[in-house]
Parts: C-alpha cells; structure tokens; sequence
C-alpha cells in the first residue's frame, strides 16, 4: 500500500472539494493552498492570509471536514499554517499555527455536504441589492482605447508600461502601475485602455474599473450593512484591478486599511493592480506608509506636457475622429497656443467648431485666435515650471540656464530654491518633476529647498520680500 504523503492527502481533498463547489470559488479558495505536512491523521495546510484562514473556516470548513474524513478516517485533524505579511519596518514574515474549528470528536453518523446556496456567489456592490446579478461589469469606457492613445515623448514610459502590463497582467514586473501627473494629460484615458486591451487578449479575466470615490461609497455601503467581508470578497475575485485617482483614499483610514487588504490579496496571487494618481508617491499626503510602500513595489509612470508634435498628432486625430478638416495654419497655431494638457486643446477644437458652425462661417485663422484667446483665459488654471523658472529669473536678473546650473553661488542658488518653492506651490507637478526641470535634480533637493524658503522667509527680512513680490506677480499670472 503506498503511504499517504501531505500532498497526496491534499490533491485527493481538493479533487473532492472541486466537485463540490463553483469554479470561481475553487480558484479563489482552494487553488493558492499548499501542503505542508502530515503527521498522523494531522494535516498541516499553508494559506496566505489570516482573512483567508478565517474565510475558509466560516464558509467551507464542514467541507474540508468531509473531504479531510475520506481520506484519513474519523480522527482527522486540519492546521492551518498562515504566512503573514512583511511588516512595514521590515520583521522577518513568520508563520502563525491555528487550529480548524472543526475539530471536535467525530459523530457516529457521516457529515452531509453542505448544499450550495446563493450566499456562496459573489455579491457585487455594483447592483441593486436584492437583485440576483453576479455577472461583473467592467465599468470600462470603450472610446479610451490604445489606438487613441497617441504615443509622443511625454507618455512614451507610461503608454510602453501599460502596454505591457495588459499583454500579461499580474507577470510583469509593473505590478502595481502607479500611472500619474497633472491634470487632462491622460491617465483615466490610459487606464481604460490598459482594462479594454486585457478584455481583449485574455477574455477570461476579471477586469474592474473604479474610482476611489466610489470605491470608498461602497464600502461605507458594505460597513452599514454589516457587509465588509462581502466587500472585500468581491474586490479579491478581481484579476486586474485598475483603481482611479488613488489618491483620494487620503485621510481615509477604514477605506485605506481594507484597500491594503485588498492589494496584498490580489498582488499575493499574481493578480494585477493598476492605479492613477496626480501625484506621485512621495507626494501623497495622509496616506499609510504600509500602503505608500506597496505603491512603490511596482512601476511608477509620470505623464508629462505633450510636446508641439504629439499636440498637432492629438488634434489631427480629434479632427478626423469628429470628419472635420482645417488648415494647417490653423492646427499649427492650436498646437502651439494651447500647451497644458489634451483635454483644453480637445475642447478648445470643440469651442472652435462650434462658434464656426453656429455662426455660419468658415474656421479662419482670425476666428481661431478670438476664440482661443478668450478660452485659454478662462480655462487656465495653473501655470508651467517654465512660466515660474522665467518669471524668477527675470526678477534676479539671471537668464534661466544659469538658474538651473550647478553654480553654488548663493544669490543664484536661493533663486533655484525659490523657483523650485514656487513650482510645488503654483503647480501640480511632482516633487520629482520639479527637480527633473530644474537641472535634473532629485525630489529631495526640492523637497530641502521648499524647508529652507519657509525657513528663510520667517527669519531674513529681505529674502521674505523677495517672495512676497515674486508671490504677487505670479498670482496675478494665474
């Protein structure tokens, strides 16, 4: 007779469960657990979680009773060994030993199986309760696809990343794809199209969309109904997550910490997690460091200002997507005058247009000029690091090269500092962002020289006059 190993025990188990239960409940549950040893009728079992452990024990444990009973008799014992999770100051992971709860002294008569019930499906927030609907929408926008996309050097990192995060989701090293930068640059647009691109070559996949907003309404929704580990069951079913505006779980503390759970869920079993944000990382404010730090394992890809040749390619797409043609002068002169980001030029197209249309008249270069002289003034909300690096060098009498160059002389070197200062305040540029623009520098060099102008303006009397009359020109620019 051959003797009966923990994985032999354990492969016979799971061929009973499989039958017993749905398939999307066998690769949730069943799949990610291992053997680890059998010591007489004692089989030790490692899952990846406490929440897995007691998810296991409330919801299938007359199961792996029955199962565990057929193959080493009335005296069978389960264990769970649970492999915890890395601490956020760096502890060795260990292993926590509990016992099944199902372990009482057998009954003479057999244990029936438990019947299948609706409470073992999902319950997806996204319906009405009360309404049987398990069927996952994606919540995916079909338009924001890669091929209008457009690849240009402000988003060629991020585009290639996404890319190759939906080619194979959850095996690539850009697990997260922390996907960020300032606003109308094209993050939600690049994260539909990374969820419609793995819809496309790997159907089998769950894919959800969400924002943070919502994400946070519904597990307010869940806590109220006393429904948190349904939440979290559901988000743990997911195969590629893609969670918007990430950022916006700041402050939130319940939602962040289930958030967290979430994530090590999903990222523990080679699921892919994809996230935007318009700041990076180290710039998120009120955001657990645990968390934070599984920001930081994967990629983190900024989106920049389009250059004058990726904005012309952008607004020749937007035309012939809408059947509308122009001159070029005309796309030239869009192209050069509307330069923070695509969704101002896509609606100043769309204000162009429809002036011309309503008017009756032909889009002219005059009309062109009227109407996006009035729209950028009205639209404008943040000026650029250039705008703020000129501005500053004008008022030092320096030219913007010498600003950005590694001199140490001190009145240039305070002048650096005050741009940088100014940068972090005026725009929604990462710290990171900042001191790329600014002689290629790092985030803590920006980050020391927004410290030393706070300092310095509280305590030298002349350097606060000088940001204060810097602070006034500015503020009228915006």
């Amino acid at each position: 007779m051959t003797k009966k190993t923990a994985e032999s025990v354990w492969n016979n188990c799971l061929a009973f469960i499989r039958d017993n239960v749905s398939t999307q409940a066998y690769k949730t549950w069943f799949e990610p657990i291992k053997a680890v040893r059998l010591v007489d009728n004692s089989l030790s079992i490692k899952v990846p979680s406490k929440f897995f452990y007691e998810w296991l024990e409330e919801h299938y444990v007359k199961l792996l009773k029955v199962a565990l009973t057929k193959e080493l008799g009335s005296g069978a014992k389960l264990v769970y060994d649970i492999r915890m999770e890395n601490t956020p100051d760096n502890k060795t992971a260990y292993t926590e030993k509990l016992p099944s709860s199902n372990q009482q002294k057998p009954q003479s008569q057999d244990v029936a199986l438990p019947p299948k019930k609706d409470s073992d499906t999902i319950l997806n927030p996204f319906v009405v309760p009360g309404i049987r609907n398990i069927k996952i929408d994606s919540q995916l926008n079909p338009n924001y696809n890669f091929d209008r996309f457009l690849e240009g050097e402000s988003n060629r990192l991020a585009r290639s990343a996404g890319m190759a995060v939906a080619n194979k989701p959850g095996g690539t090293s850009f697990n997260p794809l922390l996907i960020f930068g300032g606003v109308g640059l094209g993050k939600t647009h690049l994260a539909h199209a990374i969820g419609l691109e793995v819809k496309e070559k790997h159907p089998e996949k769950t894919v959800l969309y969400i924002t943070s907003e919502k994400f946070t309404q519904q597990y307010i929704d869940a806590v109220r109904r006393n429904a948190r580990t349904d939440f979290i069951h559901f988000y743990q079913v997911i195969d590629v997550l893609i969670v918007d505006d990430i950022q916006m779980l700041s402050g939130k503390a319940g939602t962040q910490e289930v958030f967290f759970h979430i994530f090590n869920h999903l990222h523990q079993n080679g699921k892919q997690v994809v996230m935007t944000s318009d700041k990076a990382p180290v710039d998120m404010m009120d955001i657990e460091k645990r968390l934070l730090s599984r920001f930081k394992w994967g990629l983190s890809a900024e989106l920049h200002n389009p250059n004058f040749e990726t904005r012309k390619r952008i607004i020749l797409d937007k035309l012939y997507q809408d059947g509308v043609q122009m001159p070029e002068e005309i796309i030239d002169y869009l192209a050069n005058n509307i330069t923070t980001n695509v969704r101002e030029m896509e609606g100043a197209i769309i204000s162009l247009i429809a002036h011309a249309t309503l008017d009756k008249q032909d889009v002219t270069i005059e009309l062109a000029k009227r109407i996006i002289k009035s729209y950028v003034k009205t639209t404008k909300k943040e000026m650029s690091i250039d705008f703020i690096q000129e501005t500053v060098s004008d008022y030092f009498d320096l030219d913007v090269e010498t600003l950005k160059s590694k001199t140490r002389k001190r009145h240039i070197v305070q002048a650096r500092q005050i741009s940088m200062y100014f940068a972090k305040k005026f725009t929604k540029a990462s710290l990171a962002s900042i001191g790329s623009h600014t002689g290629k520098r790092d985030h803590s060099t920006v980050l020391h020289a927004c410290k030393t102008v706070d300092n310095l303006t509280s305590t030298d009397k002349e350097f606060k006059k000088y940001v204060d009359e810097l602070q006034q020109k500015l503020s009228m620019h915006n």
